[in-house]
């Protein structure tokens, strides 16, 4: 564990220590009183005084990365460069290019890149995907907000905050994963006082005439939902972030098809070709 930030101890720590093929061993961070403590609770058997000494550790094989956004490029190739396989908090880079080039790293050092995106490995929308195949979708409709302190490493624009990397993104990867690669872009975004932006609206047009309406913010009540209009039927469902935080824990889920993967030698289960896919759109998103 690179990093001893909240997602960790929420969701990825007791995620590994129930998952198969994965076992949490150590743990890193600035704040080594933090990093005691949530090595204490979740049983992690090391606490390591800096990141480059976790990465020395000849015992780690992979590394959950969850710094944030900004940091994602320079600890994943650090840690590749280590020999180690990466887990990567979404977003995987700040744009396209950072993504590619750690793409190539991740070739050249023969180690599994993935980015954490756990709700493409819910049952549940794995099921709606299925359901969806062959199916002409007219409409989807995705929104992820919740409200936001004026403090926090999400409001400074040097360590890429802003609600379209830290949620937009999952609206992004879904609307591609149900729809394919949108043809036409627009945008509309509010920015906060620190200039990231703190909501951002955008509309994807696909081929054959469906339509993405996206929502991410900062300044709205918690809400996660999707809703997709076909021909014939409409689905409306949370979204798998909380409110699907259930005994199938997309979350372990994810740690095991990424560790299952590692083992085998294999490609990673959400192909990086995905993930740099994903940030083409949000690059293009950011640009309307």
């Amino acid at each position: 564990m690179l990093g001893a930030a909240d997602i960790a101890d929420r969701a990825l720590l007791p995620a590994l220590g129930q998952a198969a093929a994965a076992e949490p061993l150590a743990i890193a961070s600035r704040d080594r009183e933090r990093a005691r403590d949530l090595a204490r609770r979740h049983r992690v058997e090391r606490v390591h005084p800096d990141y480059d000494s976790l990465l020395a550790d000849p015992e780690v094989d992979a590394i959950y990365l969850p710094l944030p956004n900004a940091l994602h490029r320079t600890w994943t190739l650090r840690a590749l460069e280590a020999g180690k396989h990466v887990l990567c908090e979404k977003p995987l880079a700040l744009d396209a290019g950072q993504a590619e080039e750690m793409a190539v790293a991740a070739e050249r050092a023969g180690r599994l890149l993935m980015e954490a995106l756990m709700y493409r490995f819910h049952p549940r929308m794995r099921c709606l995907r299925a359901s969806l195949e062959g199916v002409q979708i007219r409409r989807l409709e995705a929104g992820f907000t919740f409200r936001l302190g004026r403090e926090g490493y999400r409001l400074r624009p040097e360590l890429g905050g802003g609600a379209l990397l830290d949620v937009g993104c999952y609206l992004v990867d879904l609307a591609r994963w149900l729809l394919g690669e949108p043809e036409r872009v627009a945008a509309v975004r509010h920015l906060g006082p620190t200039g990231v932006d703190l909501s951002c609206s955008a509309l994807l047009g696909f081929a054959g005439g469906a339509v993405a309406s996206l929502y991410a913010s900062f300044d709205a009540p918690e809400h996660q939902e999707l809703t997709v209009v076909t021909e014939g039927w409409m689905v409306r469902q949370p979204f798998p972030f909380t409110a699907w935080r259930d005994p199938e824990d997309p979350y372990r889920l994810m740690v095991e098809a990424f560790s299952r993967a590692a083992l085998a030698g294999e490609e990673p289960p959400l192909p990086l070709q995905e993930s740099i896919a994903t940030l083409r759109v949000l690059d293009r998103i950011r640009a309307a």
